[in-house]
């Protein structure tokens, strides 16, 4: 009684009578009634069947258009409608006595319009006639059981619709009459419950000889047993006056305190459903006096086993069952009436429980009834997030930290973690950061808060447990975890997340800059791939360069010849190695030159088309030592190296680069070496001047005067300069230049005046030469002026000839073929004779003789070349600035008639007398002038 006293009591459902449909003038429709004399009810199928004691059957759709049918002559006593068949088995009676008969009606065939009955067969155990107490059928129509009111149970077992095809026997045999039986389908496992009225026993249907268990040693009235739904597991619920028992097929379950007679017993959509009499009643019989009188109270409890409380409670007048259809409770009393009760949706049930389950605190009843019907997760969440508020101001961290996290997903994070962050509360608040990582649904800030949770903890298991988990399971920002772990000292669990998810950053910046472990940095940074490798040497390579120097060369070296990465040894003779760009590594030598130098002269020993930066940077560190060593032996050895490595050929592009590095170490064969590969034979005889080198000023000169004649005037200006006794050496330049005619006589004198040491004695006996030379052209010249002039008047002289006196032509052979001359023939006064058609085959003009035209044309050629010449008064005075021998330049412009105004006669106009002869003449002189030349 206690116990049934503290189940909350609500109104799940809505109670109406059923009324008739309205009638076609709109009146107000009044109740439903049903045909008098109803003794048994099932329903399924979309209707509700009734038996009476009038021998009818009768359907109720829910369009209530009441049917029936006579179904026995005399009374029906049972009815079992299957739920997945359109199947009705009925017992009744068709003539007086106890003769009782089963029919099988299938309602979807018919009969004359009647359900067609597909099989009889009588109810009678054996041969003693006994009234049939209860029915039930299995939904695979295979097995029936009959319960008799002397105890026995006939079992049907194969197609309980035909006869051939089933086979009856009788399974139970008692003292008591059998007054619930129920079939247990658990896969493909078959129990039959009989209950009586002192024992229940289960029979297992699918073993052969069928064992069975006794439950119980008591048992219960008619009708107050029934078979519950999955989420009760299908236990067998038996009600007592005392108490409500559930059972197993093997054992007894849980017993629930509900006092009273108990009348009917059904199971609906996991409420139990009970009728029982109305405690100020008086009582009735046990067995067969429980059909109560017309003015007995009865109350109708419809209870929720697994949240423990009544979700309706009502009176009623006499019912006569309670049935299940079109998702509704239907009550028949006695009376003829239908009430139904219809389930209030989910929503509002919730709605209205929740302020009376809140304000009494009963939290975890109305978690229960929300997850029995199926609240949506945010629904649930809501309620989880009150009952924690409650606990919370309770002081029941604990408990309401389990509660908040059980909204994860719904409810915003930072609104639990506002609440727990005082140190106190640490604890609670790491609990559900870590829910929150598990479900994945935490962010960065969420990952640095639990870490740090831990560290204030100082939980090192719950780190390593959090932080060790396999790549298919992290559930945080590796990046933050890190960062956190790395600032909090952690500095090993932060090494192994970043080596672990390959944050090659993170694990050589704390390597590096918090443990100092370099050689395991190095040794990790050549497992990486090709471009990561590259990357990091180039950032930590300085750093790593101080502290290991062999091992970070020896990484270097590798890095840029052939690296393949270290721990991948199954491909690393498969994979093609990759090189980096040596020159990029220099900068990390810095403070290293011996490492620097190792690295260099490897790179050029292994790559002889390493970039030009490497041989630029080693020609100045072998420079570097060279000048700074003191030993003379390596010394030496320093410039020998140097010098080749100049002489490799590798410096012909940055030519100037290498020069400037020579002539700052002031390498004196360097310098030489590289100033005659670029024929700066100026610069090698200015280096010697400036030493003060005479012999080699010489030998400069000796060896490239003939491709820069100007070093011999700049030596014998260098000499000129001198103060000193260099008497020697201006006497060989002084030959040298006498020999080439490098210098006019008197720029040479004004050169070495400028000596005082120079006398007149150094000069002498290149002036002598010099004049015997000019008194010997002289000579050459005014001969060949004498015979100039001669050839001059003697040509004069043929003109004046031919214009005064005749011109006697005595050629006999034609000057083109040679042939003896026949008239016609053609004369000119240059004396060349011709056929007439052998001028006029050959001639071009007809007023230019075939034979001389040739050599008269490259005379005009010339006359027009020097008329054309004598203008170009720019590329004049640039052979003039150029020149070694000016006076020659303008020798030459002058007899080229630049200075002189020439006019030139061609052809003179047709109507002058004497154009013939004076072109002629002019022809003649011409030609005459080209062959005295």
């Amino acid at each position: 009684m206690a116990a049934y006293l503290q189940w909350r009591r609500f109104v799940f459902f809505d109670r109406e009578t059923v009324k008739e449909p309205p009638g076609p003038d709109g009146a107000g429709a009044k109740p439903f009634a049903l045909p008098p004399g109803i003794a048994v009810c099932d329903s399924g199928r979309g209707s509700l069947v009734f038996g009476d004691i009038l021998r009818q059957i009768w359907f109720l759709p829910r369009s209530l258009q009441l049917s029936s049918f006579q179904a026995y002559k005399l009374r029906v006593t049972h009815l079992y409608q299957l739920k997945q068949h359109s199947i009705l088995v009925s017992v009744g009676e068709d003539e007086e006595g106890i003769n009782p008969l089963v029919k099988v009606w299938n309602l979807e065939k018919r009969d004359g319009g009647n359900p067609l009955c597909t099989r009889i067969f009588p109810a009678i155990p054996g041969n003693k006639p006994t009234v049939v107490s209860c029915l039930t059928v299995h939904e695979n129509l295979n097995f029936m059981a009959i319960g008799f009111a002397d105890g026995s149970v006939v079992l049907t077992k194969g197609d309980i619709t035909r006869d051939r095809h089933s086979k009856t026997q009788i399974l139970h045999e008692g003292s008591y009459p059998v007054t619930g039986l129920a079939f247990r389908q658990s896969g493909k496992t078959t129990h039959l419950f009989v209950v009586t009225t002192e024992n229940i026993q289960s029979y297992m249907l699918s073993v052969k000889d069928y064992p069975h268990l006794e439950l119980d040693t008591h048992g219960c009235g008619l009708r107050c047993s029934s078979l519950s739904d999955p989420s009760q597991d299908l236990q067998f619920i038996v009600a007592g006056n005392e108490c409500v028992y559930l059972y197993q097929p093997d054992e007894r379950g849980p017993c629930f305190a509900f006092e009273g007679q108990k009348l009917i017993v059904h199971w609906y959509r996991g409420y139990l459903i009970i009728v029982s009499k109305d405690r100020k009643t008086s009582p009735k019989s046990e067995f067969a006096g429980n059909e109560a009188q017309n003015s007995d109270k009865q109350v109708l409890n419809i209870y929720d086993l697994c949240n423990k409380f009544i979700a309706y409670s009502s009176i009623f007048d006499d019912i006569v069952d309670v049935l299940a259809e079109w998702g509704s409770l239907y009550v028949l009393t006695r009376d003829g009436k239908i009430h139904v009760l219809q389930e209030k949706d989910t929503q509002t049930k919730l709605e209205a429980c929740k302020s009376m389950l809140f304000r009494k605190n009963l939290f975890e009843m109305a978690i229960n009834l929300a997850k029995s019907h199926h609240l949506d997760s945010d629904g649930l969440s809501e309620i989880f997030r009150q009952y924690g508020d409650h606990l919370y101001n309770k002081g029941n961290h604990d408990g309401a930290i389990q509660q908040y996290i059980r909204t994860i997903g719904k409810l915003e994070p930072s609104y639990v973690i506002r609440k727990f962050l005082d140190a106190q509360r640490i604890h609670n608040l790491t609990a559900y950061l870590q829910t929150l990582h598990l479900q994945s649904l935490a962010n960065a800030d969420h990952t640095t808060l639990l870490l740090n949770c831990y560290t204030k903890l100082k939980d090192s298991s719950k780190l390593e447990e959090f932080i060790k988990t396999s790549d298919s399971e992290v559930r945080f920002d590796v990046e933050t975890a890190i960062k956190v772990l790395r600032q909090a000292g952690y500095y090993s669990h932060a090494v192994y997340l970043a080596e672990k998810h390959e944050h090659h950053e993170w694990y050589l910046k704390i390597q590096l800059e918090d443990i100092k472990n370099y050689q395991e940095a190095l040794h990790y940074i050549g497992k990486l791939p090709f471009e990561q490798a590259e990357s990091n040497m180039k950032r930590y390579g300085k750093i790593l360069m101080h502290h290991v120097p062999n091992e970070t060369t020896e990484l270097l070296k590798i890095l840029c010849t052939d690296y393949r990465p270290s721990g991948d040894s199954e491909g690393h003779g498969m994979l093609e190695g990759k090189k980096a760009n040596s020159e990029e590594f220099i900068p990390v030598f810095a403070n290293n030159s011996r490492e620097l130098k190792a690295f260099l002269e490897h790179m050029t020993e292994v790559q002889a088309d390493s970039p030009q930066g490497v041989y630029d940077t080693l020609l100045e560190l072998r420079l570097q030592n060279w000048a700074h060593e003191q030993d003379e032996q390596i010394k030496e050895k320093l410039h020998d190296e140097a010098l080749t490595l100049l002489k490799s050929g590798r410096f012909k592009t940055v030519f100037d680069k290498a020069l400037v590095l020579c002539q700052m170490h002031n390498f004196k064969d360097g310098v030489l070496y590289l100033y005659e590969q670029g024929k700066l034979f100026q610069q090698i005889m200015h280096y010697h001047m400036q030493n003060e080198q005479y012999k080699k000023v010489i030998e400069v000169c000796e060896l490239y005067g003939d491709q820069e004649a100007c070093l011999w005037e700049q030596a014998l200006g260098y000499f000129a300069r001198k103060e000193e006794d260099c008497k020697e050496y201006v006497a060989a330049v002084l030959k040298h230049i006498e020999n080439k005619n490098l210098m006019p006589p008197l720029l040479v004198v004004q050169t070495l005046a400028h000596n005082s040491t120079a006398t007149l004695s150094v000069i002498k006996d290149y002036l002598v030469n010099k004049l015997q030379k000019q008194s010997r052209q002289i000579e050459q010249d005014e001969q060949r002026i004498q015979k100039y002039r001669e050839e001059t008047t003697r040509i004069r002289q043929e003109i004046e000839e031919l214009k005064a006196s005749p011109k006697i032509f005595q050629k006999t052979k034609c000057s083109i073929c040679t042939s003896a001359l026949e008239l016609p023939s053609v004369h000119f006064l240059c004396g060349h004779s011709f056929h007439q058609h052998c001028f006029e085959s050959y001639s071009e003009s007809d007023s230019e003789c075939p034979t001389c035209m040739p050599e008269n044309r490259k005379v005009m050629d010339m006359i027009r070349a020097q008329e054309q010449k004598r203008d170009l008064h720019d590329q004049f005075q640039h052979q003039l600035k150029c020149s070694n021998d000016g006076f020659s330049v303008v020798a030459d412009y002058f007899g080229r008639g630049v200075f002189n105004k020439l006019t030139l006669i061609t052809d003179l106009p047709s109507g002058k007398a004497a154009t013939t002869l004076e072109a002629g003449l002019q022809r003649e002189l011409l030609i005459h002038t080209k062959r005295s030349t």
